[in-house]
């Protein structure tokens, strides 16, 4: 069984982080996003991984190449950001017949990634109830055979989404649908979808199911981002040390990060090399290299090596006196 991570979008809800990082590198918890991938697939039966990279795509080469030394990992370019379509397509000519397990990367998938999994369909999509199904592509089903496929509708039709994992039997059928898709240039909502390629399946006869992923977590927002942060540090039980600091859990300090004169936590990442003096930090992820003074933060994310600080401030206060500074 191969692997496909599509990695090449730009991440424009979770700007100005990335830009000048790429959203699969951003830190959650004790390692950036797609980290947290590759080391759920070192787990099951994968035998290589194809990571698609665009944007900033050297960035994700050096981490993987340097983290995870031992997959077998090819890395495929779209030079072209046609949409998630035309990504997959991209890797055609590396997974074309075999089985294939495909991972959105900026979907955190805990646990098992085969549970649940019919091997025996020609396809097994992954599906969760959500809130809000407008930002997801969303499924319709006849008992546990899918009939219809909607990219993001704008009127309710389901809210059974699809959470980025999936599983063929047999790749092929796939990017014979995506194929299609591309050499028609049909596009939704301006890109080449998978959702369309796998509507496009569901037409020509093949039998794709769902299953339920209960313990997916959503990576592409700032909110939903600190949520996913604060439900894997809960996983992790790190006990840090620091000069002169308060940790209150649950909280990650790398173990190159500095941390003195503060209060961290509860819900606070600290990557490596970063440097935390004087703060009191709440809900926060502080990415590699970055450097924290005299600061008091909530639900905040900062960015590799940036600096935030905020001189001590004098003031003559008159009795009774009501102020607050923004």
């Amino acid at each position: 069984m191969k692997a496909l991570i599509p990695a090449a979008g730009v991440g424009t809800r979770l700007r100005p982080i990335t830009n000048t990082q790429p959203k699969a590198l951003i830190q959650v918890a004790d390692k950036p996003i797609i980290g947290h991938i590759l080391e759920e697939l070192v787990k099951i039966d994968v035998n290589k991984v194809v990571l698609i990279i665009g944007y900033l795509g050297h960035m994700v080469v050096d981490y993987a190449r340097r983290e995870f030394p031992s997959i077998d990992i090819e890395f495929v370019e779209q030079k072209e950001l046609k949409g998630l379509g035309h990504a997959l397509w991209l890797a055609r000519e590396q997974v074309a017949q075999e089985e294939l397990i495909i991972i959105y990367g900026d979907t955190i998938i805990e646990g098992d990634l085969m549970r649940g999994i019919n091997r025996e369909v020609d396809g097994c999509l992954g599906v969760k109830r959500v809130n809000d199904p407008s930002r997801f592509g969303v499924v319709i089903s006849e008992g546990e055979r899918i009939v219809k496929l909607v990219e993001k509708p704008e009127k309710f039709v389901s809210d059974i989404a699809l959470v980025g994992v999936s599983f063929f039997r047999n790749a092929a059928p796939l990017f014979d649908a995506l194929d299609t898709l591309v050499k028609a240039d049909k596009r939704t909502r301006g890109e080449i979808q998978a959702t369309d390629a796998f509507q496009l399946m569901v037409e020509r006869g093949l039998n794709l199911t769902t299953f339920s992923v209960d313990n997916w977590f959503d990576c592409g927002k700032p909110e939903t981002l600190l949520m996913t942060n604060h439900h894997l540090l809960e996983k992790l039980n790190q006990h840090p040390k620091g000069e002169n600091s308060v940790f209150i859990p649950p909280i990650y300090v790398a173990p190159t990060a500095e941390v003195r004169d503060s209060v961290l936590g509860p819900n606070v990442t600290v990557a490596e090399s970063a440097r935390v003096e004087g703060s009191v930090l709440r809900d926060c992820i502080v990415n590699e290299g970055a450097v924290v003074q005299n600061a008091l933060l909530a639900h905040s994310l900062i960015g590799l090596h940036a600096r935030v600080s905020f001189p001590p401030q004098q003031l003559i206060l008159g009795d009774y006196t009501d102020i607050a500074i923004p």
